[in-house]
This record gives structure tokens, sequence and C-alpha cells, in this order.
């Protein structure tokens, strides 16, 4: 799998709270959660944003509380994967509940700028920015989470394994 888009940069310790307002949280739709996707910490973001592109952030990104409304929202806002140097658990649990894409790679995000264009090649662990023409590895997501990721979140992945035992 390919993900390729523009990346939208972000710092160390970006919580939940950043990553969609609590006081947004009087709604589970998704869409309306994407209107306000990372509005604290770039007003502009939800309205700039193209499907495809990409969050690289710094170190800790999604902690705080441990709502799934969090990588609910990036995922809507169109935002193809999270590249970060590290994920609190709950949100690296969370993203992979709802199947958004996140990779480690803190050198990628040592160098990779605002604006750059960026592909995530997901099977050979490889991050490329295409701007600079840098390589980066990416840490390596066991391959039954890569398989959760796949079928859209665990809730797909989980009828999927069901429906080929013939259950539903």
């Amino acid at each position: 799998m390919l993900l390729q888009g523009k990346a939208w940069k972000f710092g160390d310790d970006i919580d939940t709270d950043v990553i969609i307002p609590a006081r947004y949280l009087n709604t589970s739709d998704p869409q309306e959660l994407a209107r306000h996707c990372m509005e604290d910490a770039d007003p502009e973001f939800a309205g700039r944003v193209r499907p495809g592109d990409i969050i690289v952030a710094g170190r800790n990104f999604g902690s705080g509380s441990s709502r799934e409304h969090a990588p609910l929202a990036i995922k809507t806002a169109g935002v193809s994967c999270v590249i970060a140097a590290s994920f609190a658990r709950i949100f690296y649990r969370n993203a992979f509940n709802i199947g958004l894409p996140i990779f480690e790679a803190p050198e990628a995000v040592e160098k990779i700028r605002a604006g750059d264009l960026v592909r995530v090649d997901v099977d050979g662990g490889k991050i490329a920015n295409l701007t600079s023409g840098e390589e980066y590895e990416i840490i390596p997501v066991p391959p039954f989470m890569q398989e959760i990721i796949s079928a859209g979140g665990l809730i797909n992945y989980v009828k999927e394994k069901l429906a080929a035992r013939g259950q539903k």
C-alpha cells in the first residue's frame, strides 16, 4: 500500500484536546468532528487539508483522554496517515481500531518540513520525502495490525474473519 500527500507539521505532545477540542464532543458525527480537526493548533487545517495529506508530528502524539473521536476526526478530515516520533498508547490503539494508519519514524519527523510531498510505502517500510529526495525507515507495524488497517478498522476486521468462517 502506498500513501502520498502534503505534510502538515505539528510539534510534540499534541493531545486529544488539540486534535478535537472537547467543546465539540457533544457529537459523534464524523463529518462534524472533521470540520474542527486540529483547529486549536491550526485554525485553517480542516479547511485546507486535502484527501491523502499526511500529519507529521513529534513525540507523544495523541496523549490525553482516551476518546476515539481524535483519530476519527483525523481520518474523516481526509488525512491518509500520521507519522510521529512516538504515540500515546491509547491513541495508538484507537487509531488502529478505526483504521487510521500511523507510523513511528523519528528521523522522518526530524527532517520532513511542512508542505513537503511525502510518500509512505507501507509494505516496504519506507517513507520517501519527494521534495528533498530523502528516505527514512518506519518502525515496523506487526502484520496482524496491518490487516486491521487494511480492513478499515477492528470492527471490519472481525466481520471479515467471521464471514470467512461462515459466521455472521
